[in-house]
């Protein structure tokens, strides 16, 4: 449609369609046609509001798409398509791992692939928006939600917000992919206490520097929608924060897109006693620049009133409305209002084996070898060595994690199953062993009722039996895998935890198995960096899977038994005690460090009863093989502004296994009119390293890499000496420094 025929159907419309538009709701909505009874009733709105409501949250499916936008355009009045979103997070039907996971690939363009994959699905699903990427940038493992983040670093984070957005809205204007709706805008990882829906307090400084540069590459990679957080920021819920949502997004950033809030985010306004009462709410909301009220009845009730007492003028109304109309328009659903999708098409895009290999990919990649002593791995195919295959995910399916909503478990490989490809049957043997947690209390409170918490929980009987078989299982094996980890309802959303371990009962049969002396791999499912100080102990090998997605069994045993090298890098701190959260390696200079300063003794920055560093640090991973970083050269030790300094390093392959290396580099301003970082990645490079071979890795540094924001947030960059650090994760680099002249 064009644009002059959109503006006279804009102008055509009534108050209450307008209002409609900005109105989300859920599936369950459309099915109910009493206003008495039903979700309407419950929410507060009427049938009115509901049949004129613009998007639909979480229905998928071209038959019930079709079916529900079919008997949307049959009502009376304008017919305007509706808009059907989902939570598309890291996958669709072919899920993948985890974003957590995909950070620790270090590899955006693979993950852009994925996200073309997924947009692929859900498009031909009747899917027309995602809500992802979540580009919050994460410091504390107590935080549930770090499993939608990519991690800890604002740099990294900034390239797979580019990646993911762009793999989502992949040929867009050829009627092809889906929107991507960036969140939360803005600082939610910053919660404190690691406790959902709190509240985030920091310095402009902070907040311009580490927070705020994914948003702004996912909006500079085009994003056509942005979610609002759930929590306040300095003081302001970000939902009605006309600072974030004007000044900085809008106005410096230039979005035009449509910005959408939280689930029922505009009605707990009133919850963070910011408004007095839902109508007080929905003005602050809309006037601070929120278009779509998801799920809340602010909106619905609350705008009309506002109206007709003068508080709100209704081009405010138009223009939120004017700016849903154009991403329908855009989208083409004005022509077609179900954009292609169909259950043909769902036959021919969903789980391909070609999805399938880029998801098994994305799973070697994104695990992480942490530990291999005596090269225990990789294990060799189809010896005469006996496995056992022990753990509550040894034969396992869920572990998708849990914001994989439209993914079935039944598509899973398992470990046994991707592992029985690698050794003979008779050399195999899996044992369950325990129960992923034992914990009734947990899943009561996480809203399991008692009979389905019966079906999860072994009783005493089972449980000894389970635990007898695993143990003889194992005294009679040359090799142990252990397979353990988080249950799914453990982390992601609501899943905030002061203990970041293995469940006790996991743990106790780990401590049994290594008193059998014999050679014992772990691999952990998680959504989250765990503790696993202890499990290091117990263990010669210990890989970090974390919800490896579909074809998690696949890419685990490839990686166990060497047909795939580990090239998986942390791109989160794994702390070494939970009391160090929150932990990051790009932490601020302090007067008294550890290492370096001239006090000694007690008066130092440390702890007194655990290391000041993490368990492993961000950027960590081992390959198998060897590698040696040969001293790195710059070209010039002092430049000026429009001048640039090149940096080498020679990357040895001393091994007799082909390796990908991730060669990192960091500076480190010495001296800053605001105190800066020990250091900062400013880029990187994954080299694939030949054996036996040598390869030189050249960066080149400008000077506007080397500045910061302010208190003001302004960026600047000061002449001084600064540090460039090149090496195979944030811990262990080697150091050359410069001078930029003023």
């Amino acid at each position: 449609m064009k644009k002059t025929k959109l503006k006279e159907l804009l102008n055509s419309l009534t108050l209450e369609e307008k209002i409609g538009q900005l109105i989300q709701l859920s599936g369950e909505f459309y099915n109910a046609s009493d206003i008495s009874l039903g979700p309407q009733h419950k929410l507060g709105i009427t049938q009115r509001m509901v049949d004129l409501s613009g998007s639909v949250l979480n229905v998928t499916g071209a038959k019930e798409i079709h079916r529900l936008q079919q008997k949307h355009l049959a009502k009376k009045g304008h017919a305007i398509p509706l808009l059907f979103m989902s939570d598309i997070v890291y996958g669709y039907k072919t899920v993948y791992p985890i974003p957590l996971g995909m950070g620790a690939t270090w590899n955006p363009a693979l993950v852009k692939k994925a996200y073309e994959n997924a947009a692929e699905e859900a498009y031909a699903g009747g899917q027309q928006v995602a809500f992802a990427p979540m580009v919050d940038l994460v410091h504390d493992a107590r935080w549930g939600r770090v499993l939608e983040s990519t991690g800890e670093d604002p740099y990294l984070n900034s390239c797979f917000a580019n990646a993911m957005v762009s793999g989502f809205q992949s040929g867009l204007e050829d009627g092809k992919g889906i929107v991507s709706c960036v969140k939360h805008f803005a600082a939610y990882g910053a919660v404190e206490g690691g406790r959902e829906y709190n509240s985030a307090d920091m310095s402009i400084s902070n907040l311009f520097q580490n927070y705020l540069p994914s948003y702004k590459a996912a909006i500079q990679a085009g994003a056509k929608m942005v979610m609002t957080s759930l929590t306040t920021l300095n003081g302001v819920p970000a939902t009605a924060d006309k600072w974030l949502l004007n000044n900085i997004l809008r106005k410096s950033w230039g979005f035009d897109g449509v910005v959408i809030s939280d689930y029922a985010s505009i009605y707990e306004l009133t919850q963070h006693g910011f408004a007095l009462n839902d109508q007080d709410a929905a003005y602050k909301a809309l006037d601070a620049g929120v278009d779509i009220d998801m799920k809340s009845p602010c909106y619905a009730n609350g705008l009309k009133p506002l109206l007709e007492d003068g508080r709100l003028s209704e081009s405010k109304i138009d223009e939120a409305t004017w700016r849903v109309l154009s991403l329908k328009n855009d989208l083409g659903l004005f022509e077609d209002p179900f954009r292609g999708s169909s259950e043909e098409l769902e036959n021919q895009d969903l789980l391909t084996s070609s999805k399938r290999k880029l998801a098994r990919e994305l799973g070697r990649e994104s695990m992480v070898l942490l530990k291999n002593d005596n090269k225990v791995l990789p294990l060799k195919a189809h010896s005469n060595r006996k496995i056992a295959l022990i753990g509550p995910y040894a034969d396992e399916q869920s572990m998708l994690g849990l914001w994989a909503i439209h993914g079935d478990t039944k598509n899973t490989v398992t470990f046994k199953a991707g592992i029985s490809e690698y050794v003979d049957t008779d050399n195999l043997v899996v044992e369950k062993g325990t129960d992923i947690i034992r914990d009734k209390d947990f899943f009561i409170h996480s809203g399991r009722d008692e009979d389905r918490v019966e079906c999860v929980i072994s009783d005493a009987a089972t449980e000894k039996l389970n635990h007898d078989r695993a143990i003889a299982a194992a005294a009679d094996a040359d090799v142990i895998i252990f397979a353990g980890g988080e249950h799914t309802l453990q982390s992601g959303e609501a899943g905030s935890r002061t203990k970041l371990r293995l469940p006790d009962n996991q743990q106790e049969l780990l401590n049994e198995l290594a008193t059998l002396g014999k050679p014992i791999i772990s691999v952990i499912i998680s959504g989250r960096p765990l503790v696993l100080t202890d499990i290091i102990a117990d263990s010669d090998a210990v890989i970090e899977a974390w919800f490896p997605g579909i074809e998690g069994g696949h890419a685990l045993a490839d990686i166990v038994f060497g047909t795939y090298n580990p090239s998986g890098r942390l791109s989160m701190s794994m702390p070494y005690v939970e009391s160090q959260a929150p932990i990051y390696y790009n932490h601020l200079s302090t007067g008294r460090p550890q290492k370096t300063s001239q006090h000694v003794g007690r008066f130092v920055s440390r702890y007194t009863d655990a290391p000041t560093g993490p368990l492993f640090s961000f950027g960590y991973g081992l390959s198998y093989g060897s590698v040696i970083y040969h001293k790195p050269k710059i070209d010039k030790t002092s430049i000026k502004e429009g001048e640039s300094v090149t940096l080498s390093v020679a990357v040895e392959n001393s091994s007799k296994i082909d390796r990908t290396e991730t060669v990192q580099l960091y500076f480190h301003d010495e001296a800053a009119s605001v105190v800066q970082p020990v250091k900062r990645l400013i880029n990187f490079k994954r080299e694939i390293v030949p054996a036996g071979k040598t390869i030189n890795v050249v960066f080149e540094v400008k000077p506007k890499m080397l500045g910061f924001y302010n208190q003001l947030g302004e960026y600047i960059v000061e002449p001084g000496k600064f540090e460039l650090m090149v090496g195979q994760n944030s811990n262990e680099t080697q150091t050359v420094k410069f001078y930029l002249e003023d």
